[in-house]
């Protein structure tokens, strides 16, 4: 295989290219030794996962080189240090991946696959010590991919298989380790330059991922949160380690302390999605992570995130976490998709997760900076459900629905809503499940599961139920659904707000017009929550499924059905009459969202009114799933 590779120089100043140097191969990484004499490329010659067992050997060997700062950059020199029959695993063939320099210009050089650590002497390009990176016993994780996160697993002897590495002083350096071949320890580790371990974060990162809404259960048979990098600064007296997690897309930052060198957590960044490069730039106040994955498509893009250390004034994140279950383990949580005030409690909020998890709950979350998921209430059917769809009642009785949207019913318990799956007359995306509304007992018991009319199912679309309300109580009692898009014989740009009443049975419907997509990327727009404002008044959350510089319409609206009496369905085939409501704009959540200082979200998903008049919205982080997971819970006092 021809290798190739170059160093290229860059004047900052004036952005020219001032000298290239080849380098023989294909470089991974580089780093400058703090006295500015030399810098270190870690040419790793990666190997090709497709070819064969995608195992190593895998020809030519990777090497380091040591490049002398002296002089003009044309006149830089560059010297090779051979790595190989140095590691215990696969010595033929080393792949150097991270490197770092101490103040006594010695580097530490990760080779990943080999699981194996290097020190070199760049003076005179001596290996002074090596050592295996050595392996984990993990408890406490969660290594199946169901759709459910439940970290309560175990691994045995997990090869730590490091990447990032970074001195945190000249005698002890921290590694990421991320796993590549046969490994990943889901966390990172401390070691001296003997290569004694001293401190390891086993469970941690997974576990504080999970509090947080980030973990991603779909990486759970992989390497879990996955930790790629990690970067050491000192702000002021501050002495602070970075640890970027390239799956639950977060920076873990540690204050580093004491004779000990004792690390205490001081809080989680949100990233772009799969953040690699970690930079810390304390002489600004500054640290800045490198998201390398973009997807317009995708709703997400791939970008620079810059924070200020000790910016007391920028918002604080998380927004949301959760406390432990009996077990120890976090309640896990992600892809919040609905959201409702307790009415009773205005210190308590209720919220609920779509389809990306199995076993659908609600819960329950105390309000606050953050606010704290305390409680889980796992739904379970009493038969009500299996009598309409017995595929989404589990043996256990548990339930795997597409919650949408919930709402707290005067007489006690909850109204939630699970959005239908499919097209009718689409072979491409088949009806597979109805829109349902559900009312829940406060135990969690499904005591009864409602279907919309036939000649309304007959008009399924497959964006239905997105939000749900309820007013009055007993026989008075009208429960409102939001609808997110036309659906078949809709007049475009009108959607329905569905009105059931349960003493009946009946339902009936108006129309909502929604506004036009102005969004550079085109899309659609439609409506994903529904709140009451008083009996007759009724809020929504408009917006574009648009993200990022795409993202344009993310807006709440109110409308009275004061004065207007909805319809039932006509036959299928028919163009419906429903009454249009008049809608009010009330907040355009573009500047809430673009406050934290990160990309607009797109699926705001979830709003809550308090009989106080402050509201709440949320949005959905899908699961971490082709999203960076990051849940903004917004509080917007005194709104109505």
């Amino acid at each position: 295989v021809d290798t190739s590779g170059q160093l290229v120089v860059i004047d900052l100043a004036t952005r020219d290219i001032v000298a290239t140097h080849a380098l023989g191969g294909q470089p991974d990484s580089v780093a400058v030794s703090p006295d500015g004499r030399y810098a270190a490329i870690a040419i790793e010659n990666e190997r090709d996962e497709d070819l064969g067992d995608g195992e190593p050997p895998q020809l030519p060997a990777g090497f380091l080189t040591i490049v002398d700062l002296v002089g003009a950059p044309g006149a830089w020199s560059l010297r090779q240090v051979s790595l190989e029959g140095v590691a215990d695993l696969f010595p033929d063939d080393p792949e150097p991946e991270y490197v770092s320099i101490n103040r006594a210009n010695v580097a530490a050089v990760t080779l990943q696959e080999n699981n194996h650590i290097v020190l070199v002497n760049l003076r005179n390009g001596k290996i002074t010590h090596d050592f295996s990176a050595g392996s984990v016993d993990l408890s406490g994780i969660d290594t199946d991919e169901n759709d459910l996160i439940e970290q309560t697993a175990s691994l045995a002897a997990v090869p730590r298989e490091p990447d990032g590495v970074a001195w945190i002083n000249s005698g002890q350096f921290a590694t990421a380790d991320e796993g590549d071949l046969f490994g990943g320890s889901r966390g990172f580790s401390l070691f001296d330059k003997q290569g004694t371990l001293l401190w390891g974060s086993g469970n941690t990162l997974d576990r504080l991922a999970a509090r947080l809404g980030h973990y991603p259960e779909d990486r759970s048979e992989n390497k879990g949160n996955e930790p790629e990098n990690v970067a050491f600064a000192e702000y002021g007296t501050d002495r602070v380690l970075f640890v970027g997690s390239e799956r639950a897309s977060l920076v873990f930052v540690y204050d580093v302390n004491g004779v000990g060198e004792q690390l205490s957590l001081r809080q989680a960044l949100p990233t772009g999605v799969g953040p690699e490069g970690l930079l810390p730039i304390p002489q600004r106040g500054l640290f800045v992570a490198a998201a390398e994955n973009d997807a317009r498509d995708d709703k997400f893009r791939s970008v620079l995130s810059i924070y200020r250390y000790g910016a007391a004034d920028m918002p604080a994140y998380p927004t949301v976490v959760s406390a432990d279950r009996a077990d120890g383990a976090p309640i896990a949580w992600g892809a919040l998709s609905g959201l409702a005030y307790d009415l009773t409690d205005a210190g308590v909020l209720y919220a609920v997760h779509d389809s990306f998890y199995r076993k659908s709950r609600i819960y329950r979350l105390l309000d606050g900076q953050p606010a704290t998921i305390s409680d889980e209430l796992v739904l379970r059917d009493n038969g009500a459900l299996a009598a309409v769809d017995a595929g989404l009642v589990n043996a256990d009785m548990t339930v795997n629905l597409d919650l949408e949207g919930i709402a707290t019913r005067r007489g006690g318990g909850f109204w939630v809503v699970s959005e239908g799956a499919g097209t009718v007359g689409d072979p491409g995306r088949p009806v597979e499940s109805l829109n349902l509304l559900l009312q829940v007992a406060a135990d969690g018991t499904i005591e009864a599961v409602h279907t919309l009319p036939a000649s309304t199912n007959g008009r399924q679309v497959r964006f239905g139920f997105e939000g749900v309300s309820a007013v009055g109580q007993g026989e008075d009692e009208a429960v409102f659904v939001a609808f997110q898009r036309e659906w078949a014989d809709d007049p475009a740009g009108h959607v329905r707000i569905g009105r059931f009443t349960p003493h009946s049975g009946d339902w009936a419907f108006y129309y909502y017009p929604l506004e036009a997509p102005q969004s550079a990327n085109g899309g659609w727009v439609g409506l994903s929550e529904i709140a009451a404002v008083d009996d007759q008044t009724f809020a929504v959350v408009e917006r574009d499924n648009q993200a990022g510089p795409d993202a344009v319409i993310k807006r709440i609206y109110r409308f009275s059905v004061a004065g207007l009496t909805p319809l039932a369905d006509p036959a299928v085939g028919t163009t419906p009459g429903f009454p249009v409501v008049e809608k009010t704009q009330v907040r355009d959540l573009m500047p809430d969202l673009e406050a934290p200082g990160g990309q607009v979200l797109e699926k705001i998903e979830g709003l809550a009114i308090s009989a106080a008049g402050d509201a709440v919205v949320v949005n959905d982080n899908d699961g971490v799933d082709d999203s960076n997971g990051e849940t903004q819970l917004i509080h917007l006092p005194g709104l109505f």
